[in-house]
């Protein structure tokens, strides 16, 4: 919780910080406040909303795959999984052992890629790549 809102929160801080504050100011915060209660209020009412529109759609299609006799098996069947596309190989080495390792250079550096970077005193530009 920051600062702002355990001072917000707080009618005694709130208190506190308010006292060098003109009537008039005070009046001005507390018009702001309410137009922020509001917007929040509408914009909390637009989700129920959204959520009471989207419940029903799961419930109209629940409905229409039971008279269909329609299993949620069945209905998967016909779907196949979005495959990820693999990342080609950008950088290739050859250990001490003659095992071959292959990196695309995206997210951690393999450990048999580190440890050749290490002993040869490279960067992971300085690597070589793929033809």
């Amino acid at each position: 919780m920051t600062d702002f809102i355990k001072i917000l929160t707080r009618k005694n801080s709130l208190r506190k910080h308010c006292q060098e504050m003109q009537l008039a100011d005070i009046d001005k915060v507390i018009a702001d406040l309410n137009d922020i209660r509001a917007e929040v209020a509408e914009a909390a009412e637009r989700n129920a909303e959204n959520e009471r529109a989207k419940l029903q759609q799961v419930e109209e299609i629940q409905r229409l795959m039971k008279e269909a006799g329609i299993g949620l098996d069945e209905l998967k069947q016909g779907v196949e999984p979005v495959a990820r596309k693999s990342v080609k190989a950008k950088y290739v080495i050859t250990d001490s052992e003659g095992n071959e390792h292959s990196w695309s250079g995206r997210g951690r550096t393999p450990i048999a890629f580190r440890e050749y970077m290490d002993k040869n005193n490279l960067t992971k530009e300085q690597l070589p790549t793929v033809d």
